[in-house]
């Protein structure tokens, strides 16, 4: 991270992007789709004349728009021109981003981002006032799913503006329509939406001012990704939190600055950034995964690596989050790093994952007692696996360490009913 007046700082865009890179892996279908619905939003915005931080919180928006559609299903429907049930996914994602301050008003806009005009009352959903904001999202989105990607784009102008005018007025609002026809003239602006360095062309148009996190934003930020990491399944629902919890008590224990020990909660709250890549369904399973199934949450810690990675200030955060499943004898995956490679970081966060894993209930067994799971680290240390240092530690502060897990998952569960609760709250008003 870079130093700035004694402080950290990264770029709050360039973390949206990881998440948004992340939630696009889950197949290949929607690779790249919250960017081109960031892209197209932040165009609509400039040509309606909206202000420069007005585009910056669209295109945040448009990056983070699906965050709610949690299974592989849900993100392939969402590729349909007419969504059936439409509302829930974008009601999961206001539900989580708006925990996070600098996210708020992102959040209301991606809460109606599915909401049709309908003549003028789409102005209003559910009693609640919709933003202009929404509806550009939801012109964005619906253009981007009618672009086949396999083809030549010029040649779909036509085609693709038929459709959106035919339903202005009905499913979009006439004004943002006609920007959209005065857009769809400039050969530039298609040749921009299949262009393969998205990154750049969003860089070039985002506001930096105000879009710096410091530690502790960072730190807020990661506890939300972790939340939207885990809370898709009920069998993943606190484990980032312990996972996190109980890094941050061993790095303390071990020596590390309060700076350290915070950035190791932060590797922690981000470890499983790649599980965003395995699709729902499989984190779901009550019964033992079969080897298709295992390989594909064997890519997890290898995404989240490569996500990371695209930051350079979390270089150290990284290698400790992505490293969670090397082990010291070299058996580890996916990269079989061995002593030698593995920083003492790393080595905690091992030792904090496996101690969280076989520590909290899983859908095939309950969660080990202390005497267990002592043994079980202990097992590793002697087949070279875990460092037997930080094992020992963890055994002398045992008691410690557990509380603060308990009391962060504690924390987490809560948070995850809450969650449900209100989102089944919301499905019920449905109808």
């Amino acid at each position: 991270m870079r130093a700035c007046d004694g402080k950290v700082h990264i770029s709050l865009f360039d973390m949206i992007l990881c998440l948004s890179n992340a939630m696009d892996l889950v197949s290949s279908a929607v690779v790249d789709h919250h960017k081109h619905v960031a892209y197209i939003a932040s165009i609509l915005s400039g040509e309606l004349g909206l202000t420069e931080k007005e585009e910056t919180q669209l295109m945040m928006a448009g990056a983070l728009h699906d965050t709610g559609a949690f299974s592989l299903k849900e993100r392939i429907d969402t590729l349909n021109f007419e969504i059936k049930s439409p509302h829930e996914h974008a009601e999961a994602g206001y539900l989580l981003l708006k925990t996070f301050e600098p996210f708020s008003k992102i959040a209301t806009m991606i809460r109606y981002h599915h909401v049709p005009w309908k003549g003028g009352k789409g102005s209003e959903f559910m009693g609640k006032q919709v933003p202009i904001e929404s509806h550009i999202l939801h012109l964005a989105d619906r253009v981007d799913i009618l672009i086949d990607r396999q083809k030549e784009v010029l040649g779909q102008i036509e085609g693709i503006c038929k459709v959106i005018e035919n339903k202005s007025g009905i499913i979009f609002m006439p004004e943002l329509v006609k920007a959209f026809m005065r857009l769809a003239r400039k050969e530039s602006f298609w040749l921009d939406t299949v262009f393969p360095s998205m990154n750049q062309i969003l860089a070039n148009r985002i506001s930096n001012a105000t879009m710096v996190l410091d530690i502790e934003g960072l730190l807020d930020l990661a506890k939300l990704f972790s939340r939207i990491i885990d809370f898709r399944s009920p069998f993943t629902a606190v484990h980032s939190s312990g996972v996190a919890a109980s890094a941050e008590a061993l790095a303390n224990y071990c020596g590390f600055s309060e700076q350290e020990c915070r950035m190791m909660r932060i590797a922690g709250y981000l470890h499983d950034l790649g599980k965003l890549a395995v699709p729902a369904e499989i984190l779901e399973s009550s019964s033992k995964l079969g080897e298709d199934d295992f390989r594909m949450i064997k890519h997890h810690s290898f995404y989240t690596c490569r996500i990371l990675e695209t930051i350079n200030e979390l270089d150290v955060i990284n290698k400790w989050a992505s490293f969670h499943h090397e082990r010291l004898e070299g058996g580890g995956y996916p990269f079989h790093y061995g002593d030698k490679e593995l920083s003492l970081g790393s080595r905690i966060m091992s030792v904090a994952d496996v101690f969280t894993a076989i520590t909290e209930d899983r859908p095939y067994r309950k969660g080990m007692k202390k005497e267990e799971a002592l043994q079980v680290l202990q097992q590793m240390v002697e087949t070279s696996k875990l460092d037997s240092d930080i094992v020992s530690t963890l055994k002398l502060h045992y008691n410690e360490i557990n509380s603060v897990q308990m009391t962060a998952q504690s924390q987490a569960s809560r948070e995850y009913e809450e969650y449900w609760r209100n989102l089944k709250t919301f499905a019920e008003g449905q109808g």
